[in-house]
C-alpha cells in the first residue's frame, strides 16, 4: 500500500527542537543537576513503588545507541525499517533516538550510576524501531518518500514484538498534515492489545497550531511541553488533542558516541510520559490503555480550569500520584473474543437467551422436536418389523 506523497514528504521528528551543545561532562553536578524534569514530575516519590521493571518502551525514532554508558544493557536489538542511512560512527546516526531513550530509561554510569542521565524510568528496557533519520542525514528525502509507510509498520511491529508502551517522539504538523489510515489502524491495533500509545503533541505553537499526526488519532495519549515554571512552552502546538503535559525545555539526556545533548520540543515530552506509563504498567501490568490514560489525566498537577485545555491538557503528569491512585484500580474486564467487533458495524456479539414467549424462538425448539419424534418412530418401527 502507498502512502499519500504530501504526508510522505511531511512526516519529521516532532522536535527538530532538539540543539545539539558542545559536550558536557558526564559528572553528577554537569548532568544530574540539570535534570529538573524529574523533580517537576515526582520522579524520586514514584520510585519508591517501582523504577519500570519488567516493562518494554518501544522508542519509535531513528535509531537508539545501545553503547552509551547510560543506556548499556537497557536497549534490546534494533529493528531498522528504514534500512539505509547514516550509521554507527556517524554524526547524522541516532542521536534524536538515543535522546529520547535516556529521557525514559537512562540509568547513569560510573560508580553506584551517579553520574550521567537519569530517565523517568530507569530499569525499563528499550525496543528501538528505527522508522525516520535525522534532519541531517543526507538520505533524510529519500527515506520520506520509499519508506513512507515505516511509522505505521513500527507500530505493529513493535506491538507484536514485545512492547508494553509504544513512544513516538514525531509526527507532521505541516499545513499538509492529514490523517493516514495505515497509521490509525496500527494505533488502533496497539491499543487492542492493550498497548498505551503516546506521541509528541507538536511544535507549531508558533507556526499556525496545526494538528500533529499521530498525536491526533483517536486513542494516543498526545504530550504537550511546559516550562521550568510550569508554563506553556511557547513553541508547544495547542489543540482539542492535547493529553497531558511534560517537561519540554531545555533537557538534558544522552547522545550518540558517548555525548550529552540539551533540548527542547514536546519530543522529549512523550518520553517522560512514556517512561511514566512505563511506571503505572511496572506495578500495575494488567491496567488497559484507557485506564492509563484515566490515571494521568484524573492526577496531573495544575489541572487548568474546567478540567483540561488546548495548551496543557489534563495538565502536568505526576506518575507517583498515578501509582497511588492504580491500587484502587481493578484490571478492566476482557470482552469475549466473539465480541470484538464494534457494534456499529457488525452488531453487538453474544447475548443472553431470550425469553421463552419471544415469537422468533418457536422455529428451532419446534424443529428440534419434530425431529426427536421421527428419530423416536423410526426406533419404534424397527422394533415392530423385528
Amino acid at each position: 500500500m502507498t502512502q499519500t506523497p504530501l504526508r510522505a514528504a511531511a512526516l519529521t521528528l516532532a522536535s527538530a527542537a532538539l540543539t545539539v551543545l558542545p559536550a558536557v561532562p558526564a559528572r553528577a553536578d554537569a548532568i544530574r543537576a540539570q535534570e529538573w524534569g524529574l523533580q517537576a514530575v515526582h520522579a524520586q516519590q514514584a520510585w519508591r513503588t517501582t523504577k519500570g521493571e519488567g516493562v518494554t518502551v518501544a522508542v519509535l525514532d531513528t535509531g537508539v545507541d545501545a553503547n552509551h554508558p547510560d543506556l548499556q544493557d537497557q536497549v534490546l536489538p534494533e529493528k531498522d525499517l528504514v534500512g539505509f542511512g547514516a550509521g554507527p560512527g556517524d554524526a547524522a546516526w541516532a542521536r534524536h533516538g538515543t535522546g529520547m531513550a535516556s529521557v525514559i530509561a537512562g540509568h547513569g554510569h560510573g560508580a553506584g550510576r551517579q553520574d550521567g542521565v537519569l530517565g523517568i524510568a530507569p530499569a525499563a528496557k528499550i525496543l528501538p524501531v528505527r522508522v525516520i533519520l535525522e534532519d541531517n542525514d543526507p538520505q533524510r528525502e529519500r527515506a520520506r518518500t520509499e519508506k513512507a509507510g515505516a511509522l505505521a509498520d513500527g507500530i505493529r511491529w513493535a506491538a507484536d514484538h514485545g512492547a508494553d508502551v509504544i513512544s513516538m517522539s514525531l509526527g507532521d504538523d505541516s499545513e499538509s498534515a492529514h490523517p493516514e489510515p495505515r497509521e490509525d489502524a496500527a494505533i488502533q491495533y496497539a491499543l487492542g492489545k492493550g498497548i498505551p500509545v503516546v506521541a509528541s503533541a507538536g511544535n507549531g505553537g508558533d507556526k499556525g497550531n496545526h494538528v500533529s499526526y499521530p498525536a491526533a488519532y483517536p486513542g494516543v495519549i498526545a504530550t504537550t511541553a511546559v516550562t521550568h515554571q510550569g508554563d506553556r512552552a511557547h513553541f508547544s502546538t495547542r489543540h482539542w488533542y492535547a493529553t497531558v503535559s511534560a517537561p519540554g525545555e531545555d533537557i538534558l539526556m544522552a547522545g550518540n558516541d558517548d555525548g550529552y545533548l540539551s533540548g527542547w520540543g514536546t519530543s522529549p515530552a512523550a518520553a517522560f510520559t512514556s517512561g511514566a506509563i512505563a511506571l503505572i504498567r511496572s506495578a500495575h501490568p494488567h491496567l488497559s490503555p484507557a485506564q492509563i490514560r484515566h490515571l494521568l489525566t484524573s492526577t496531573a498537577q495544575d489541572t487548568p480550569q474546567g478540567g483540561r485545555d488546548d495548551d496543557y491538557g489534563a495538565g502536568l503528569i505526576d506518575p507517583a500520584a498515578a501509582l497511588q491512585a492504580a491500587d484502587d484500580l481493578r484490571p478492566a474486564p476482557q470482552k469475549p473474543s466473539s465480541a470484538a467487533y464494534d457494534h456499529t458495524y457488525f452488531g453487538p456479539g453474544p447475548t443472553e437467551d431470550a425469553p421463552e414467549d419471544t415469537p422468533t424462538n418457536w422455529l428451532p425448539w419446534s424443529a428440534a422436536a419434530a425431529g426427536a419424534a421421527l428419530i423416536s418412530a423410526a426406533f419404534l418401527l424397527w422394533r415392530t418389523r423385528r
